[in-house]
């Protein structure tokens, strides 16, 4: 990611690396631009689980990768099994949040 691509959104005033980066910004680092998700469309709209797991694997196969995070697996939910929609915990263009954290008292690290 360059200037260029930043300024799209950015100006030099409001830019700041400091701070917890939004998913979106993750997914550009990765050269994975809008279009990629949102297809061209002047106006997008959030994206669905099924465009997620595309790119990410099936929502089975994210609960194994983290089967081992304590206090309990935030991919397996007692409540909604391994259906919890990725964007209740993973925003794209705001800071992620702990979805869980709302009931519960678990100290997860959202990406």
């Amino acid at each position: 990611m360059n200037w260029e691509a930043c300024k799209a959104c950015h100006n030099k005033d409001n830019l700041s690396l400091t701070g917890k980066l939004p998913n979106s910004h993750h997914h550009m680092l990765a050269d994975v631009n809008c279009v990629k998700c949102h297809g061209k469309t002047k106006k997008p709209e959030a994206l669905t689980m099924e465009q997620c797991v595309a790119c990410h694997g099936s929502t089975t196969k994210l609960a194994e990768k983290t089967k081992d995070v304590k206090p309990t697996n935030p991919h397996t939910s007692p409540h909604y099994g391994t259906e919890l929609d990725c964007n209740l915990c993973h925003k794209q263009h705001a800071k992620s949040e702990n979805y869980c954290a709302q009931c519960h008292k678990f100290d997860f690290k959202v990406p």
